[in-house]
């Protein structure tokens, strides 16, 4: 099986890349949400290490986000339990895709938290940061300052790109995604 990670800024469309490839995608933001909406164990864990802000299950984004601007202390919390069980839940995608050619891991952590193997693909999503805010700015509820604390726990976007094999500049058409894509493909297998 071989295993491609996308890497790429908040915002660069690492998810819309991913999606292109027509492989299975792991894609931890929605797991997250899965989580925050179905997990009571994780609200019970979030629930004891952050007491004066997690109240209400399924979980409400504001009440993660109010415990994150709080304080630094926080974000490590939350991230070390959120991130624990995202890798269980990773672990179930590749057992359950395991006679799949390719599959495609959108983790936006994934260098960060160690979560990539030597022999991963690794593609980096280039976009001009000024299309990134632009679009970041149409999401629904969308932070600007959460936005600058998520950053500061990514590594630098050049460590990333030169760490990566291929590169896909992503203007958002979808012609030159799927060129590139293709590319890539016939490159890896």
């Amino acid at each position: 099986m071989i295993r491609i990670g996308i890497l790429g800024d908040i915002g660069s469309g690492k998810s819309y890349i991913a999606k292109n490839f027509g492989y299975p995608v792991f894609n931890a933001d929605e797991e997250v949400g899965k989580l925050y909406k179905k997990n009571k164990r994780i609200f019970i864990k979030l629930k004891k290490v952050l007491p004066k802000f997690i109240y209400s299950f399924p979980i409400n984004k504001n009440e993660i986000i109010k415990a994150i601007f709080a304080n630094k202390i926080n974000l490590k919390k939350i991230t070390k339990i959120i991130h624990s069980e995202i890798r269980k839940e990773m672990v179930k995608f590749l057992k359950k895709h395991v006679n799949k050619k390719i599959v495609i891991l959108d983790i936006p952590l994934l260098l960060e938290n160690k979560i990539n193997k030597k022999g991963d693909i690794l593609v980096f999503v280039k976009s001009n940061k000024n299309d990134i805010l632009k679009r970041l700015k149409k999401r629904p509820g969308f932070n600007y300052n959460l936005f600058i604390k998520f950053k500061k726990i990514q590594l630098p976007l050049d460590y990333k790109m030169r760490k990566s094999h291929f590169i896909i500049k992503n203007n958002f058409t979808n012609k030159f995604v799927k060129r590139d894509i293709k590319y890539i493909l016939k490159k890896i297998l």
